[in-house]
């Protein structure tokens, strides 16, 4: 009877594991198709070409700002739909360059953005992030970390 109970619980277990991973799939799709041409998930080597600030920068100030899970879900979906400078979490010099996110109502819906948003949490910043642009160059433009310092 164990045996069996034991191998009822590995099914669902395995079921579980299997919904979860296409549910991140999905997200991560959605990701790619409503966010990824502005936000880019890796670390870039050319800020200059940057039209918005990289994914992994934008989720480590949400969650400096938010730290509850279910706290920083909620800022997301409401600053993609409703974007004010004073919601803002990233730093000023950030809206500076790059403007004020264009809301995304009409191109995006509260349903996706749960999605995109768990998704988002849960992968980034990647572990040990610690900002994107701290060092400059030999002509002073800003490198991403451990970029363009190395002979000083």
């Amino acid at each position: 009877m164990k045996k069996k109970t034991k191998i009822v619980f590995a099914v669902i277990g395995m079921i579980f594991l299997s919904v979860y991973a296409q549910a991140s799939n999905d997200a991560k799709e959605l990701f790619m198709q409503k966010c990824n041409m502005c936000h880019k998930t890796s670390r870039p080597t050319d800020i200059s070409k940057l039209i918005a600030p990289p994914i992994m920068g934008v989720l480590r100030h949400v969650k400096m700002s938010y730290p509850n899970k279910e706290n920083a879900i909620n800022f997301i979906v409401d600053y993609v739909l409703n974007p004010q400078r004073d919601k803002a979490v990233c730093m000023p010099q950030n809206i500076k360059k790059f403007g004020l996110m264009p809301s995304q109502k009409g191109a995006v819906t509260k349903e996706q953005l749960i999605k995109i948003a768990n998704y988002l949490y849960d992968n980034f910043p990647p572990k040990g992030f610690r900002g994107m642009f701290k060092n400059k160059n030999k002509n002073g433009n800003m490198m991403p970390h451990g970029m363009g310092n190395e002979n000083r």
